[in-house]
């Protein structure tokens, strides 16, 4: 299928890692032009490299987005350098553990400002060349913002405004076309999920248990697979599809767990 995603410019927030670097490889092979958005590291840059090297035509911005200034001037070098924003994937973040037991007021935000505020930043400032294009928004949230997880009243908090602002976004740019969605995974293979496993003292075990309760296939979701559904929501395969809340878990949220 051509999604008709050529020579389109995408930018993705976190996009050199985990689900983020999958759906640039995505958004490469259909011809797009991905504008990885980054902090800087080495493992960053050998990735924009490799995509450069297999023949796309990507774009790093190593940058940190904490504070809307720094989103504000990704947006402005992402337009010098390209000239349009057709889409704009909002994906950086990190589940830190900010609980309410172990956490305090002041780390509740930190998490808050790391999880949500680049959400808005980035939207707000890409806002006049999204109308331009007639472009497309997917937020990129988690489960936890509907299940809980216990002990991460930082990022449920985070994920939950994204799944809102999702909504209130897709009315507000009704009008000029703009489509906005969000894909909502839960458990997915990334180097940051397996070092989280590496903290358990038998992580094969704590795997199993996990994909014990995954209805579908019993196994982890796949970044490519996020990558996938998201592609599709940036093509105008997806034209009429708008203010939706995808899950690609599995059945994980919505399923009986308990289904032999």
């Amino acid at each position: 299928m051509d999604l008709q995603l050529k020579d389109k410019v995408v930018v993705i927030t976190g996009g050199a890692q985990g689900i983020g670097a999958a759906i640039s490889e995505a958004c490469a092979a259909e011809g797009a032009i991905p504008v990885i958005v980054n902090r800087d590291s080495e493992e960053v840059r050998s990735f924009a490299a490799r995509l450069l090297k297999a023949g796309s035509r990507c774009e790093l911005l190593t940058i940190e987005l904490r504070e809307p200034e720094t989103c504000r001037r990704a947006v402005e070098e992402v337009l010098r350098r390209r000239g349009r924003i057709d889409a704009l994937v909002n994906n950086a973040g990190a589940n830190d553990k900010v609980g309410l037991e172990d956490g305090t007021p002041q780390t509740f935000m930190d998490s808050i400002h790391n999880n949500l505020w680049h959400y808005y930043s980035m939207t707000h400032y890409a806002l006049p060349a999204l109308k331009a294009a007639r472009g497309v928004v997917v937020n990129i949230s988690s489960k936890t913002a509907v299940t809980g997880q216990g002990s991460t009243s930082g990022y449920a908090a985070a994920k939950g405004a994204q799944l809102a602002l999702t909504r209130e976004w897709a009315v507000e740019l009704l009008p000029y076309g703009i489509r906005v969605n969000a894909v909502v995974p839960a458990e997915v293979m990334t180097p940051l999920y397996r070092r989280w496993l590496s903290t358990f003292p038998n992580p094969d075990q704590k795997l199993r248990s996990i994909t014990a309760k995954i209805p579908l296939g019993k196994r982890m979701t796949e970044a490519a697979e996020i990558a996938a559904m998201t592609v599709f929501l940036l093509s105008e395969k997806s034209g009429h599809t708008t203010g939706q809340q995808i899950y690609v878990d599995g059945g994980y949220v919505h399923l009986d767990r308990a289904i032999e």
